[in-house]
């Protein structure tokens, strides 16, 4: 006789959208904004502890930037996600019958017959009634639900992580060339970081790459020429 065998635990891409947004962000945006402004500065000081300063500062602040607005931002939603919620609490109490009719409704617009729909409600409201209308109704489902402090510190330390590449690039070479060579090292962290970015989420990842290259480059090319066209000339 032959044996069923288990089939393996999926993983499914979707599952790693939250930390995965906040990550690709945040070092996205430490890579851009430091090197574009490293770039920028670079193209008008006439000394390369001007460029340094301005870099660890832009990395400092861009990181609490990233940090409070991923906070205040995603606290907003929990708050939302918390008052749909209360609401639906309050009135599985008050009207159980309105509410078992509104998921029968849900399942019959999906497909099911009215019986089958009926026996699918009754069975998921005894068994979580408002985990139920949760993710039915409101379309909250638990791999989404807003994490405030998860995504203020993953911004953040991404976000200094991709601000200390084109960092220590310019650390490493001699003022006159960090233009150029810190414009390259971004560009290729930033390659970098799309691909992994793409295959972590299961996208193509030629398209990761050269989404977040155009913009890195456009970045930089416009911090540039603002540094040339307002500052010293490096010389």
């Amino acid at each position: 006789m032959a044996t069923i065998t288990e089939k393996p635990a999926e993983s499914h891409a979707v599952e790693r959208i939250g930390w995965l947004r906040a990550a690709v962000l945040g070092a996205n945006d430490g890579i851009v904004s430091t090197a574009s402004l490293v770039v920028g500065v670079a193209a008008a000081a006439t000394g390369k502890h001007e460029v340094m300063v301005a870099g660890v500062a832009g990395l400092v602040a861009g990181a609490m930037s990233m940090a409070a607005g991923e906070y205040v931002s995603v606290s907003s939603q929990a708050d939302t996600e918390a008052a749909d919620l209360a609401k639906e609490r309050r009135e599985l109490a008050e009207l159980p019958e309105f509410e078992l009719q509104e998921l029968t409704s849900i399942y019959r617009d999906r497909g099911l017959s009215d019986d089958l729909a009926h026996q699918v409600a009754v069975a998921l409201t005894a068994h979580d009634a408002l985990g139920a209308h949760a993710r039915d109704e409101l379309g909250l489902a638990e791999m989404h639900r807003a994490r405030p402090i998860q995504a203020a510190f993953t911004s953040a330390m991404t976000f200094s992580v991709g601000a200390a590449m084109p960092l220590i690039a310019a650390l490493l070479l001699p003022l006159p060339q960090i233009p150029l060579g810190v414009s390259l090292a971004a560009l290729c962290f930033l390659m970098l970081l799309g691909a992994v970015g793409s295959a972590a989420g299961g996208a193509p990842v030629a398209k990761g790459v050269l989404r977040v290259a155009f913009w890195g480059v456009l970045a930089m090319i416009a911090t540039y020429l603002i540094g040339r066209m307002f500052g010293t000339s490096v010389g």
